[in-house]
């Protein structure tokens, strides 16, 4: 097996019946500060989870290890039953199957919409031009930016640069998407439009994991909610019971501070 089928296939004994994300016991230290202390929790294929907490709870990098943008210090995540820790995983293929969308849109600011949205499956699966810039119209059609193709990032809204921004993920057809506090940057005005693309997203039936500080978003769209402080899950639950009822008092005092 190559190192490129390690990651593009899923593992043998993976079906779809079974998580598609799992983490356990994962660790992450930054010199000697411990970031992650032993998260553990699985997001099945076609669930929506939001996790939330307080800044520098670990939320961030806790997804980015999801990716193999964070190497993780100790414990296993994998996709599809695939090890992400794995010293042979190739992350190129492993990021094919696992799309993330940034707070910052990170767009090349010298290419037009469609191009940004066009250039990975090109120039990283090479797929035929024909092709992919059928399916980023397409893309940018989903995320209502039909119209805006040959719009540069510095011509459009910030709502408008993160839905390109998603819009050029999906073009990777992963089966997994992790969005990064992805209204952080934004306007108000701008944070609607970019919540009902990830909203139909996940209508769609796309697996889903939020780093959100959107609670009224998080209680509507998600069908499990983590909340991390100091580098652990306090409590978890559906939204239903985890806004209501809250048990931990750390999740408590969150809860008033942002609701």
């Amino acid at each position: 097996m190559t190192r490129a089928t390690l990651a593009a296939t899923p593992s043998p004994s993976w079906t779809p019946d079974q998580p598609i994300v799992r983490l356990a016991d994962v660790h992450k230290s930054f010199g000697t500060f411990e970031v992650l202390k032993g998260v553990s929790f699985d997001v099945r294929k076609g669930e929506v989870v939001c996790i939330i907490g307080p800044s520098g709870s670990g939320k961030s990098t806790l997804i980015r290890c999801v990716n193999a943008l964070v190497p993780v210090s100790a414990g296993s995540i994998q996709v599809e039953g695939i090890e992400v820790t794995d010293p042979r995983l190739d992350k190129l293929a492993l990021r094919r199957k696992v799309g993330m969308v940034f707070q910052q849109y990170n767009l090349f600011p010298h290419k037009t919409a469609l191009q940004n949205v066009m250039m990975a499956p090109i120039h990283v699966l090479g797929q035929e031009k024909r092709e992919v810039e059928a399916r980023a119209r397409a893309l940018l059609a989903k995320v209502r930016l039909a119209g805006k193709e040959n719009a540069y990032p510095g011509e459009l809204s910030g709502g408008q640069q993160q839905r390109v921004a998603i819009a050029r993920s999906l073009a990777m057809r992963p089966d997994v998407m992790l969005f990064d506090e992805v209204t952080a940057a934004l306007d108000p005005e701008t944070v609607k439009e970019v919540l009902v693309t990830i909203r139909e997203l996940a209508e769609e039936g796309m697996t889903c994991m939020l780093v959100t500080h959107e609670m009224s978003f998080a209680r509507d769209v998600a069908d499990h909610i983590y909340f991390t402080d100091r580098g652990v899950i306090v409590e978890h639950g559906p939204p239903a019971t985890f806004f209501a009822s809250a048990r931990d008092e750390r999740t408590r005092r969150f809860l008033s501070q942002v609701l």
